[in-house]
């Protein structure tokens, strides 16, 4: 089913930068957050994006101890 929708232009956008960094459309997001509200839950689409965003983090080179972080507290 194909739908239309009214949004406005700057937040497109701003929603396109976002999205392009994780390699997804505002089409393929709008689809993913509509089944997800839906409750279609894709095992298979958790995998894939899972898979896509493993390894991206950067902590720029800090190194975490459990036992500080627990100790902050």
């Amino acid at each position: 089913m194909n739908i239309t929708l009214s949004i406005d232009e700057q937040i497109v956008e701003r929603a396109r930068e976002k999205l392009r960094a994780t390699g997804k459309s505002i089409n393929q997001e709008v689809r993913e957050h509509l089944a997800m509200l839906a409750g279609d839950d894709d095992v298979e689409l958790d995998i894939e994006e899972f898979k896509r965003l493993s390894g991206q983090g950067n902590s720029n080179g800090l190194k975490f101890n459990r036992d500080e972080l627990y100790e902050r507290r």
